[in-house]
């Protein structure tokens, strides 16, 4: 359970991907360039979103047996 809370840190997950995004290119021709490659990054990242972390289904089970009937499962 305790990897799946504190390993799960979305805003520095995010900020990282659009760093990596803006090294790999370099430099830009203009600002909408830019603008326009943050705006993909972003995009895809939203997509990622929706799925559920890697761990998650080990620490369900986990919630589900500490907290029994509190926890709901989806």
């Amino acid at each position: 359970m305790r990897r799946i809370i504190y390993t799960t840190n979305a805003i520095e997950a995010l900020n990282s991907k659009l760093r990596r995004a803006v090294r790999t290119r370099g430099h830009f021709p203009s600002d909408d360039a830019a603008m326009k490659l943050l705006y993909l990054v972003l995009n895809h990242a939203a997509e990622e979103w929706k799925r559920p972390p890697r761990e998650w289904f080990e620490a369900k089970t986990q919630f589900a047996v500490v907290f029994g009937e509190r926890f709901v499962s989806q």
